[in-house]
């Protein structure tokens, strides 16, 4: 291909990041640029009191292969595990640890004996749920009224009351959707049912960063960048796109970086906006008007994550859910995080968190160390050294009926302006994998609009 064509990348996580990758594959000269000082986007990490914490844990599925690829290509799947089997330890006050474990059986019936033994059902809950789990199975895939329907709704017309709601279904639907099954899409959650549990039986087995963020996505994508031939402007926020003969420019500003002083803007042929998409709407408004606009329309769901640091241990697992209390998943992070000899850090993650992102640190406080000592009871003597709290007002976009209708897809009206992020038409709720995915699809856009792309170059030969 001709060295002359130029690819800009606004944005720089992982939507970003995969698509700078596979731009540069085909040797075009490729920039990335990004508000932040930090590549990872939504997935980061921070220094707080000494100890190195993530915004969130943003766990993925053994079926995320668009995300495992780019670990392996960054160099940093190694820092991660996946469960050589599905096993998910439910906790809830007052009753012994129970265990959704899933058995070497073909799918469905890998879930069957989990289902079977799960103790916070009843045995007539227990049957209504297989009997919901079959009907979902019998949905049609990517049919667009599923889309125009709650799964809340859904579950009720097929027998599932609240109590089995709030301990089977959320277990997968909030941290999944960051939305409860009362206010999801049934389009959404089939989807993540379906993908993840009822298809393949490993499917779901759950995968962990051990090591924070920082080290798995921002410092390995900047090597991996680097090589690749991407330059990195970091620090500079784009402010506005508009068309030039030669095709796109993006104006912005910054500060000074590794590349010297920052430009006040960059021209490119193909343009790959990988921002969040409040902030492509505002940013991309004049020139695709109402439909930038209309990306405001996905609204936003918060993700709220309390960062409690113990002075001794106080639970063995790895990781729980919570059934019954108002801690939703736990996370043991006292080896990524550094912390003192001694001392056990459990990370809560809280997704779909409307009610806490309006509470004041004290008031989660006050809520949640006495429902930590509920769920382990270690905890009632044991000093909390550290309680910090991390909100992300708009973690994800708000998958609730009708989101499938209002997500784009990569192309646009403008020649070489493309979109990529989560939030996308991926068919993936907005998870790691979407992202990943919502890059490669943007940068296959782009390329061919220069007539580059790999599968263009297969044509021409």
């Amino acid at each position: 291909m001709s060295a002359g064509h130029r690819v800009l990348v606004v944005g720089g996580g992982l939507a970003g990041i995969a698509a700078a990758l596979d731009c540069a594959d085909t040797g075009a000269r490729v920039t990335l640029v990004d508000v932040r000082r930090r590549l990872g986007g939504a997935a980061y990490s921070f220094e707080r009191d000494g100890l190195a914490l993530d915004n969130g844990q943003h766990v993925f599925l053994r079926c995320c292969h668009a995300y495992r690829r780019l670990l392996a290509r960054l160099g940093s799947e190694r820092l991660t595990s996946v469960q050589p089997r599905l096993a998910i330890p439910v906790l809830k006050p007052g009753c012994p640890p129970a265990l959704l474990r899933r058995a070497s059986l073909p799918a469905p019936f890998h879930l069957a004996g989990a289902l079977a033994r799960y103790p916070h059902l009843t045995h007539a809950e227990r049957a209504g749920a297989a009997r919901a789990t079959l009907a979902l199975m019998r949905l049609r895939p990517g049919d667009p009224a599923l889309d125009r329907v709650g799964f809340g709704e859904w579950l009720a017309r097929h027998g599932q009351g609240p109590r089995a709601i709030g301990a089977l279904w959320d277990l997968i639907a909030l941290p999944a959707l960051n939305l409860p099954a009362a206010q999801a899409s049934l389009a959404l959650a089939a989807f993540v049912f379906r993908t993840g549990l009822l298809s393949q039986p490993d499917a779901g087995d759950i995968g962990f960063h051990e090591a924070t963020l920082a080290q798995t996505i921002d410092e390995p994508a900047r090597r991996t960048l680097s090589r690749a031939g991407v330059r990195v402007q970091l620090g500079w926020r784009a402010e506005r796109v508009h068309r030039t003969d030669g095709g796109l420019e993006v104006q912005g500003r910054g500060s000074s970086g590794e590349h010297g002083e920052a430009p006040d803007g960059f021209s490119a042929e193909a343009v790959v906006v990988a921002v969040p998409h409040t902030r492509a709407a505002a940013l991309l408004e004049p020139l695709l008007g109402e439909r930038a606009r209309a990306l405001r329309a996905l609204g936003a769901s918060p993700i709220v994550n309390l960062h409690v640091v113990y002075d001794r241990p106080v639970c063995e697992l790895a990781f729980a859910a919570g059934v019954g209390t108002p801690v939703q998943y736990v996370f043991d992070r006292t080896g990524a995080a550094g912390a003192p000899a001694g001392w056990q850090y459990l990370a809560v993650s809280l997704s779909g968190a409307e009610q806490e992102m309006g509470m004041s640190a004290d008031a989660l406080r006050e809520r949640y160390q006495p429902a930590l000592r509920e769920l382990f009871p270690r905890a009632r003597e044991a000093r909390v050294e550290r309680f910090l709290v991390t909100r992300e007002h708009a973690a994800t976009f708000r998958g609730v009926p009708g989101t499938g209708a209002l997500r784009p897809g990569p192309a646009t009206a403008v020649p070489g302006l493309v979109l990529a992020g989560a939030w996308t038409a991926t068919g993936w709720p907005a998870t790691l994998e979407s992202a990943v995915r919502s890059g490669h699809a943007a940068a296959e856009v782009a390329l061919q609009a220069l007539g580059t792309s790999p599968r263009a170059q297969a044509l021409a030969r």
